[in-house]
């Protein structure tokens, strides 16, 4: 997902040591088409046959949630105000639940457009509602690239349903376009990781090749400042869930050792060792719980 946060450093000058931040694509991306003229750019891609659309027929709708942990996606607009587009996001891990994210994305989006027009699904009147196209920018590795996903393949096997949602799948783009521009952005960052970890150097790299390779070389140029900010942060994001997923594991085996010394039929070292915890701390529990 698209992160909007960034980590400013005055002068836009960081220290190399500080990390990348884990989901600098996706940011890069949402930070990208927040501009009409690319966001221009990615709509000729995906309909190159509409010669008429111009930036002013492109209404931003991306769902925006930064104050609370919510729904929220990469980029959504509407075109031509009949044709609903949602990029769902830039993937780079392949999982199935897109589809269902894709479902959410689009159901919160809908509920706000008809907030916007100020369109009551309540009354007799018959709403007007754009259609709508779900796409992911998928930047993995994958040997299996199906064009396009299914709500009912994938989750009811194929079975009638009330209900379906399918989202085209984009891996490459046209040569030269903003969407096969933004891959390669992402192949050069992954490369340059690869070398100089997730550090600035990294981040400089990447930004110096794609100009070099006029590779978003106008977006990267002419906010470079800007996509630093935005591609380094103080905190390593992905450190922080680690710990949090730890704690949350930690919880989990105090809670387990906690019913075996109560069951009182294993020895303190044998908890310890089935819970992969030190002997003092169970032996701590074990007191605090009046049970040594």
């Amino acid at each position: 997902m698209a992160d909007s946060n960034t980590a400013s450093s005055g002068d836009g000058q960081q220290k190399s040591g500080e990390v990348m931040k884990r989901t600098i694509k996706d940011s890069v991306f949402t930070n990208l088409f927040q501009d009409k003229k690319y966001l221009l750019q990615l709509y000729k891609a995906l309909h190159p046959e509409d010669n008429e659309i111009t930036e002013d027929k492109l209404t931003d709708i991306t769902i925006k949630n930064v104050l609370t942990d919510n729904i929220y996606n990469d980029v959504g607009f509407i075109a031509n105000e009949d044709k609903m587009v949602i990029l769902v996001e830039a993937q780079a891990t392949w999982t199935m639940n897109i589809i269902i994210r894709a479902l959410m994305y689009m159901v919160q989006t809908y509920h706000d457009y008809f907030s916007r027009t100020k369109q009551n699904w309540y009354r007799s009147k018959k709403v007007k509602i754009p259609i709508p196209e779900i796409y992911v920018i998928f930047t993995g590795d994958r040997k299996d690239r199906p064009s396009e996903v299914s709500l009912v393949q994938e989750f009811f096997e194929g079975r009638e349903s009330c209900i379906d949602v399918k989202v085209k799948m984009i891996y490459d783009g046209e040569e030269g376009d903003i969407i096969n521009q933004y891959v390669i952005f992402t192949k050069v960052c992954n490369e340059q990781m690869a070398i100089h970890g997730r550090t600035q150097k990294a981040v400089l790299e990447t930004i110096r090749i794609c100009k070099d390779r006029n590779v978003l070389k106008e977006y990267l140029s002419s906010k470079e400042k800007e996509v630093v900010d935005i591609m380094m942060l103080l905190y390593d994001e992905e450190e922080i869930m680690r710990s949090y997923v730890e704690s949350e594991r930690y919880d989990e085996r105090i809670e387990m050792v906690k019913r075996m010394l109560e069951d009182r039929t294993l020895p303190i070292d044998k908890i310890a060792q089935i819970a992969n915890l030190p002997v003092k701390v169970v032996t701590h529990l074990a007191e605090s719980l009046h049970l040594a």
